[in-house]
């Protein structure tokens, strides 16, 4: 199927997108040291917040929430991962399409990492178009994630690749990772082709 040569993005309106999980508040902004201090009376909460929040929050400073994405991996069966660097600047993955089989599962991983403080809520919301024209959207809760030295990494779901002659063709998908604050901590745009085979 032909590719019409420069059709342009639809633009994205993510506030359109917000999935409100009904009866859900966002909890109440606290720092990792008022964390630790509430009910240091009770044993097995104080046990709790030590797995949840592990040796980094002993030295942490109160600094501002530092979340630093570091890679997205498409995960399908039947070929090697492919990462998508979210490290630095992200403006060349729209130019650089990876192929995906279509009908395929896959998962994607993401790798980040958290200092300072915890990241409530923290979402990953994509808008996929075809030509300009809007084909589906994300809107996947993460999580919340304390601060730590190691990389966190989450996986999302099975998810299924479009089929058929029809759906084969180049995708455009604009990301963004925002957390229960409505702050981004990462947005960015890749492109990908379905194709019949990988």
């Amino acid at each position: 199927m032909a590719e019409e040569a420069g059709a342009a993005a639809a633009p994205v309106n993510f506030e359109e997108d917000e999935e409100v999980t009904p009866g859900y508040m966002a909890p109440a902004k606290k720092t990792v040291e008022e964390i630790n201090n509430l009910d240091a009376d009770d044993e097995a909460l104080v046990r709790y917040k030590q797995a949840l929040l592990g040796s980094a929050a002993a030295g942490m400073t109160g600094d501002a929430l530092e979340v630093k994405f570091l890679k997205m991996t498409f995960l399908s069966e039947g070929r090697d991962p492919i990462d998508l660097d979210l490290s630095g600047d992200c403006s060349k993955l729209k130019d650089q399409s990876i192929t995906i089989k279509e009908g395929c599962e896959y998962k994607l991983r993401f790798q980040f990492t958290v200092g300072n403080q915890i990241v409530s809520g923290l979402r990953f919301q994509q808008n996929v178009s075809r030509k300009g024209v809007p084909v589906s959207k994300v809107n996947q809760m993460l999580g919340s994630f304390g601060p730590r030295e190691e990389a966190h990494e989450i996986t999302t779901p099975d998810d299924e690749a479009p089929k058929g002659m029809i759906a084969r063709g180049k995708y455009h998908a604009v990301c963004k990772f925002v957390d229960d604050d409505k702050t981004v901590h990462k947005s960015w745009e890749w492109t990908f082709k379905i194709e019949k085979e990988w």
